[in-house]
C-alpha cells in the first residue's frame, strides 16, 4: 500500500514478532473510520452517544486497573546509565528489547495489527516528524486520528526518508505485572505493552512528542516542550504568542483557551495548542513554536462553563470520552461539569451509579479526546508552518505562599534556573498531604527522554543561539490568605497578568527589581472590574516577598539541586546569586 521500503522492512520484522492473524495499512479516509467505529460498536469496545446531542461521540471504558500514566513501568534505554539522568527510570536496550521482547511475542495472535503512520505538526514543515505506530488496538487507531494527521499525508511527508519514530504498542494481557512503556532515544524507538489508556497507548503523545522528541531536539538544535502555545489579540488586531509550562493541575488547558473577561472589550485569546510546543529559531532570530498535536487529549473532571469554556464546546461533537459518567440517555457527565449529575447512570468501571453512590462516577483522570480544529478559540495560524513567534516563556506552578503572583527573570540563564526549581505544593485532595513541594523543572520531569541536567545544558546552550530570545516569567494563581482561600480570582482574569507580561516585552512598562526577579508596580496590573474583589493593598500582598518563606524555599532548592549529577555550573551560579540577594 506504501512504498516506503524502511517502513515496510520494519512492519514485516514487528509481524513475526507480534504474529498477528492480519495486518491493516490505515489510510485517514473516512470511510476507515466508519468501519472501525462499527467494529468497535459490535464488539462493545465503544458506546455509541445519543447522536442528536452528541454527534459522532462515542464511549469508552478501559480496564479498572489501566487508568493512568504508570511513571514507575516508564523507561528511558539508553546504552550508559548516565545518559538517562537521576529523575528517569532507567533499563539497558539490551535488557528491555530482551525482557519486552518476550511480551510481545504472539501477543497479537488471533488480533489485527493496526499499522499507523502518522504525521506530528504542520504539513510540509519544517518542524514537522512522522512516527509509525503499530498497534493491536482499536481504540488507539481512532484515539490516534483525533491527536495526530493519520495515514497517506504522513506517508507523503516521510517519502522514500528512513527518519521516522519506530512505535510498537500491544496491549498484551492488561497486566500490570507485565505492563512497560519504554523509550529507546538513541534508536528513534518506542516499545508500549499491557495498556490501552491514552498516555501509554497513544504512542505519538508524550512518548514521542516528548520523550523522543526532547532528545531529537537536543541532538538537532531544537526544544520540545510541555507547554501551551496561545495567542493574544489586542484591540488593534495585533497578535503576540505565549508559550508557558505547568505542572499538572494548575489550570493548563483552562488558560490555553482564556476567556478573556467582560471588561477587556476588543481583547481575544487564541489557542494553538494546549500541552505540546516544538520550538525552533527563525530566520528572523525570534523563537517560532508550532503544537505537534491535531487534538486534545483533556482532563474531563473539572472541566465546566465557568473553568473553560471553549473545552467544553468542543468536546460536543465528534469526541471519545473515557471512564467519565454514562448515563441513561447516553449522554455523559463528570464531576464539576457545572451541571446537575444525572439521576442513574454508570461510573467508570460501568458499574451502575447515583448521586449517592460513595465513589466518584468519574475516575479524577477520565479523559476527552477531541478534534483541535473544533476548538471555538483554535488560532488561525494553528497549522502554519512556520508556526508563531514566542514573545514570552511562562513557568508556573502552585504555590501558598512563596511565588509572587507574576515576575520576570533577569535574563535567559536566570529564567532556566527559574525553571529547573518550579514546583508546586500539594493539595488535600490529591494525596492527603498538604503543601509537600514537588519540583517539577519546566514541567517536563516525567517527560525528559535523557539527562535533566543535560536538559538545562541545552536551554543554556539555546539561549546563547536564539539572537532576539523571549523574556521568561514566572506565574503563581494559588496564593492563599490565612484561611487557606485563593486571593487571586483566576480564569479568564489571568489575561491581567498575561498583558502587564506583553507590556514588558514590548518594554511598555517599567518593573520593581527584587532579589527574585523583576515584579510589576502594582498600579500596573489592570484591575478594572475586579477593584472590589482585589483591591491595590490585596494585589500588593499578591506581588509580595516573604522573606520566611523563601528562606525555606533555597533549602529546598538546595537539596534539589543536588540530585544532578550533571548540574551546569550556571544553574548553581544563580542559586548562589539568589542566597545572596535574598540576604539569607
Amino acid at each position: 500500500m506504501y512504498s516506503n521500503k524502511a517502513v515496510q522492512a520494519w512492519v514485516e520484522e514487528m509481524a513475526k514478532l507480534t504474529k498477528p492473524d492480519q495486518i491493516v495499512w490505515l489510510d485517514g479516509s473516512e470511510e476507515e473510520k466508519a468501519r472501525l467505529i462499527n467494529e468497535c460498536l459490535a464488539d462493545e469496545e465503544l458506546i455509541e452517544l445519543d447522536q442528536q446531542k452528541l454527534p459522532g461521540c462515542y464511549y469508552h471504558w478501559t480496564h479498572v486497573n489501566d487508568v493512568a500514566r504508570v511513571e514507575h513501568l516508564t523507561f528511558i534505554c539508553t546504552s550508559k546509565k548516565e545518559d538517562a539522568g537521576p529523575t528517569n527510570n532507567w533499563m539497558s536496550p539490551t535488557e528491555a528489547y530482551d525482557k519486552l521482547g518476550k511480551l510481545f511475542d504472539g501477543s497479537m495472535k488471533g488480533r489485527t495489527m493496526y499499522v499507523i503512520p502518522y504525521l506530528m505538526g504542520p504539513v510540509g514543515s519544517l518542524f514537522s516528524k512522522v512516527g509509525i505506530e503499530i498497534t493491536d488496538s482499536r481504540y488507539v487507531v481512532l484515539n490516534m486520528r483525533i491527536m495526530t494527521k493519520i495515514g497517506k499525508v504522513a506517508m507523503d511527508q516521510l517519502g522514500d526518508s528512513t527518519d521516522f519514530v519506530k512505535g510498537l504498542h500491544s496491549k498484551g494481557e492488561l497486566d500490570p505485572e507485565k505492563r512497560y512503556i519504554c523509550h529507546f532515544p538513541e534508536d528513534n524507538t518506542i516499545w508500549s505493552i499491557g495498556s490501552g489508556y491514552g498516555g501509554n497507548a497513544l504512542l505519538g503523545k508524550k512518548c514521542f512528542s516528548l520523550r523522543i522528541a526532547s532528545y531529537m531536539g537536543k541532538q538537532e538544535g531544537w526544544m520540545a516542550e510541555h507547554m501551551l502555545i496561545l495567542g493574544i489579540e489586542d484591540p488593534k488586531g495585533n497578535v503576540s504568542y505565549i508559550a508557558a509550562a505547568f505542572p499538572s493541575a494548575c489550570g493548563k488547558t483552562n488558560l490555553a483557551m482564556l476567556v478573556p473577561p467582560e471588561t477587556f472589550k476588543g481583547y481575544k485569546v487564541w489557542t494553538v495548542g494546549d500541552d505540546i510546543a516544538w520550538l525552533r529559531i527563525g530566520e528572523d532570530g525570534r523563537l517560532w513554536a508550532v503544537n505537534p498535536e491535531a487534538g486534545f487529549f483533556g482532563v474531563a473532571p473539572g472541566t465546566s462553563m465557568k473553568s473553560n469554556p471553549n473545552a467544553l464546546l468542543t468536546v460536543q461533537k465528534n469526541t471519545i470520552f473515557t471512564n467519565v459518567v454514562l448515563t441513561e440517555d447516553k449522554t455523559v457527565w463528570w464531576e464539576g461539569m457545572g451541571v446537575e449529575p444525572p439521576k442513574k447512570g454508570y461510573d467508570w468501571k460501568g458499574n451502575p451509579w447515583t448521586p449517592e453512590s460513595p465513589e466518584k462516577g468519574a475516575h479524577p483522570n477520565s479523559r476527552f479526546t477531541a478534534p483541535a480544529s473544533q476548538c471555538p478559540s483554535v488560532s488561525p495560524e494553528w497549522q502554519n508552518s512556520k508556526g508563531v513567534p514566542i514573545s514570552a516563556i511562562v513557568f508556573g506552578g502552585r504555590r501558598a505562599k512563596v511565588a509572587p503572583l507574576v515576575y520576570q527573570s533577569f535574563n535567559w540563564e536566570h529564567g532556566v534556573f527559574v525553571g529547573a526549581t518550579m514546583a508546586s505544593e500539594t493539595t488535600a485532595a490529591a494525596t492527603g498531604a498538604v503543601g509537600v513541594v514537588r519540583r517539577d523543572p519546566m514541567a517536563m520531569l516525567p517527560f525528559c527522554g535523557y539527562n535533566m541536567g543535560d536538559y538545562f545544558s541545552h536551554w543554556l546552550e539555546m539561549g546563547k543561539k536564539i539572537p532576539n530570545p523571549p523574556a521568561i516569567f514566572n506565574v503563581n494563581w494559588f496564593r492563599t490568605d490565612e484561611k487557606g482561600k485563593f486571593i487571586w480570582p483566576g480564569f479568564g482574569d489571568n489575561l491581567r497578568v498575561l498583558k502587564w507580561i506583553l507590556s514588558r516585552c514590548e518594554n511598555k512598562v517599567d518593573a520593581v527589581e527584587t532579589p527574585i526577579g523583576y515584579l510589576p508596580k502594582v498600579e500596573d496590573i489592570d484591575l478594572s472590574g475586579i477593584e472590589n474583589e482585589v483591591s491595590k493593598s490585596v494585589l500588593e500582598g499578591l506581588l509580595s516577598i516573604d522573606k520566611d518563606s523563601w528562606s525555606e524555599e533555597i533549602k529546598d532548592q538546595a537539596s534539589w539541586l543536588e540530585k544532578f549529577d550533571r548540574l551546569p555550573k550556571e544553574v548553581k551560579s544563580q542559586y548562589d546569586a539568589l542566597v545572596q540577594r535574598l540576604g539569607l
